[in-house]
């Protein structure tokens, strides 16, 4: 889709671009795949604030995604392709021939009308979900599962796409966004094609105003606070940060710093890490 822009009536408009939503369907979103979403503004459990600068965001419903793909073998046509205000991604309401309907996450060049369909036996064209060791190698994909059966946890967000590279034994060696090689199970299902609103990379925000409809409260430098609040407060007018390398508000390094733990279970998968040189 398209980037629109407006004209600069005011200061937060010169700079403003937002995706063109012509191409999506004027429709309400399926009541039956609706769900309430509580806001927590980044408090856990007990109440304390566990992310920062969260908060006061527009209200809005989770709309219940198909990752699993688990229908096999049975075409649904696509009804609607539909804004999600919970993903940069965008979604298709299918209804298979049973008369269920679904969400699925919209690949790109779907069109109202079409027909997708999941299985070992499914053609290699864009939204139809297979196993992996049903795909040829080479092909690009999305929604890539990391254990059969659990969801597609990989390769979900807007314009993203991730390569089938090769298949050796159990498992298949993919390459992320990211530039990662994975080796995932080939029975792990994945969804042929690239994710749509490929343009959501190029959206300028503009305004302040429009990150806090988002939910995203202010943040501070840590430069401009006192002593008592930030390790790199205080001093007279703009100061360095005084100690060697910047550091979070707790004084935990907060650049190239490694939280990863060593000998991490997933690691034995990980062929060739995305920080590689």
């Amino acid at each position: 889709m398209a980037i629109k822009s407006f004209k600069p009536t005011t200061p937060g408009r010169r700079q403003m671009t937002v995706t063109d939503y012509t191409g999506l369907s004027k429709v309400a979103p399926e009541r039956s795949l609706l769900e309430e979403i509580k806001k927590n503004s980044g408090r856990n459990n007990l109440g304390r604030i566990t992310v920062r600068h969260r908060g006061g965001a527009n209200r809005k419903k989770y709309r219940v995604i198909d990752f699993k793909r688990d229908k096999v073998d049975m075409s649904a046509t696509v009804l609607t392709l539909e804004y999600d205000p919970n993903r940069s991604a965008h979604i298709a309401l299918v209804q298979y021939e049973d008369g269920e309907k679904r969400y699925i996450v919209a690949p790109n060049g779907l069109k109202v009308g079409d027909k997708v369909v999941s299985g070992a036996s499914a053609d290699i064209v864009a939204g139809n979900a297979l196993p992996l060791v049903n795909i040829p190698v080479g092909t690009f994909i999305h929604n890539v599962e990391l254990y059969p059966g659990k969801g597609a946890q990989l390769a979900r967000a807007a314009g993203i796409q991730a390569q089938l590279m090769a298949k050796e034994g159990a498992y298949a060696l993919i390459r992320l966004p990211s530039g990662e090689l994975r080796n995932v199970p080939v029975e792990c299902m994945a969804t042929i094609g690239q994710v749509g609103n490929i343009d959501h990379e190029n959206v300028h925000i503009g305004k302040a105003g429009r990150k806090r409809h988002m939910g995203w409260r202010p943040t501070v430098r840590g430069s401009v606070m006192n002593p008592c609040d930030h390790p790199h407060g205080g001093g007279e007018g703009k100061s360095p940060v005084g100690r060697p390398g910047p550091v979070t508000p707790w004084g935990k390094p907060a650049l190239g710093y490694k939280t990863r733990a060593k000998h991490h279970r997933s690691d034995k998968y990980i062929v060739k890490r995305r920080n590689d040189k």
